[in-house]
């Protein structure tokens, strides 16, 4: 717990809040052509910081200087993630856990290899010995990402030899490996422990069973009867395929990439990416689109009125309504332009499910917000922009209707990238590239030093 302030303390930080807030603003005008802010071109496009092998995220090509929108491809590994997940589909099977192979390994596994592969996963869920105990239950979180990137630094202790070595591939897999079977049971056990200490429930702490994957894993693990549909497990399992790799680029691969180029551990560069993927500008976008869509159902009278959903998706950008940040959240994306291919096929089982389930009308306002929210855009800032729902969109309803728990919408994110961190971390370690340090342009006022007993 943060030991409350000192009234003394607190006077000084309120004095100096006001004053740094004069010291940190940075005017605009300095961002020009050679300040890539953001590590963004002019043209919003990102820049070329590095080459990967795992994972391509396509959304337009340029011609005569100026983005062209296309529909969002995602490939892992040279891979449509559209083929793999029609695959998985088509024959009736999870298919999570080979597209962990695939992106790690770098190919697709032979029916013996993939049941090798899900052997070694089952035999890496188990914790540490007393794990739970002392590094989950001592130390509840009312975050369960913050818990998480905790729990992965926290593995490094366990680790007998945790350093990194370029030079041995197999402890770096090694360590990838236990990390992506462990993850979903560190989630879920602090999880349990939030529940418990927070908000008064009693504590359930479920073992993982070795006969289960992943996705069936995390939904016998969180819920108190272990019991779920094998309709629930399969679009639970497209949410990981989906969500497992999205280029080196993304701000939490990309801090993983640049935690391992300093060829530190694998535990430092992986929480790193955790903390990333916390922030509401990146993982945590999609808790952000059901704040905003319960606002957005309780303000709207008529769902089925378009004028009305614009004019209240103009309010949210005038910062008047909902989360009063000026975003509309679950829209646009730094590549994809006129789709998001995650959320094309997220949406197809969707769909069924709300059906099944009796979310067919909040399915149906999703999909105006998504049909309107660019004429919003269009008319409040007076600009056309190609703008596309992203995956975020949707998957917050996915795990509503899942019964899923707000508070696990992110932690299921990490579940699934955690195999896409893995891959890249690897890759950059492998490959003893250049450690990544771009420049910053120093705007600081010149000053002088004036002695103590003169200031």
């Amino acid at each position: 717990m943060r030991a409350e302030k000192s009234s003394s303390a607190g006077s000084f930080i309120d004095l100096r809040a006001a004053e740094i807030a004069q010291s940190i603003v940075i005017d605009k005008s300095y961002y020009n052509d050679s300040v890539k802010r953001g590590l963004r071109n002019a043209d919003g496009s990102g820049v070329m910081a590095g080459v990967t092998r795992v994972g391509q995220v396509v959304g337009y090509y340029m011609q005569d200087g100026e983005k062209m929108p296309i529909p969002g491809r995602l490939i892992y590994r040279g891979i449509d993630v559209t083929d793999l997940v029609d695959g998985f589909v088509a024959e009736n099977r999870l298919g999570f856990e080979e597209t962990a192979y695939l992106l790690i390994f770098g190919n697709l596994p032979d029916r013996e290899s993939l049941e090798s592969f899900k052997k070694i996963l089952a035999e890496y869920r188990v914790l540490p010995q007393g794990f739970t105990e002392d590094m989950i239950l001592a130390a509840p979180s009312k975050d369960i990402m913050n818990k998480l990137a905790r729990g992965v630094l926290a593995l490094y202790s366990y680790d007998p030899d945790p350093e990194t070595d370029v030079n041995d591939i197999r402890k770096e897999l090694d360590q990838a490996l236990h990390l992506i079977a462990r993850c979903p049971v560190i989630v879920a056990n602090a999880f349990a422990a939030k529940r418990h200490y927070f908000d008064k429930e009693s504590l359930y702490i479920h073992h993982p069973q070795d006969d289960l994957s992943t996705a069936e894993n995390f939904l016998y693990s969180v819920r108190h009867d272990n019991s779920f549909e094998p309709d629930e497990a399969q679009l639970l399992d497209l949410c990981l395929v989906l969500h497992a790799e999205h280029g080196g680029g993304n701000n939490s691969a990309f801090a993983c990439r640049v935690l391992s180029s300093s060829m530190t551990d694998i535990y430092s560069s992986i929480s790193a990416a955790v903390g990333s993927l916390k922030g509401p500008r990146h993982g945590g976008a999609n808790k952000k689109v059901m704040e905003m869509f319960e606002y957005l159902k309780k303000d709207v009278t008529n769902w089925n009125d378009d004028a009305e959903i614009v004019s209240y998706l103009r309010k949210i950008l005038r910062r008047e309504v909902g989360l009063k940040d000026g975003l509309i959240y679950g829209m646009g994306h730094a590549v994809y332009t006129l789709s998001d291919p995650r959320t094309v096929k997220l949406k197809e089982m969707a769909r069924k499910l709300a059906e099944k389930k009796g979310h067919l009308k909040e399915f149906e306002l999703l999909e105006s917000i998504e049909r309107l929210a660019p004429a919003a855009f269009a008319e409040e800032r007076r600009e056309e922009v190609s703008m596309c729902a992203n995956v975020d969109m949707y998957s917050g309803l996915v795990y509503k209707m899942l019964d899923i728990p707000s508070e696990l919408f992110t932690p299921l994110f990490a579940i699934s990238r955690m195999v896409g961190w893995c891959a890249h971390r690897i890759e950059e370690v492998y490959n003893n590239n250049k450690i990544i340090r771009p420049a910053y342009k120093a705007v600081a006022p010149k000053s002088e030093y004036i002695p103590l007993d003169k200031r």
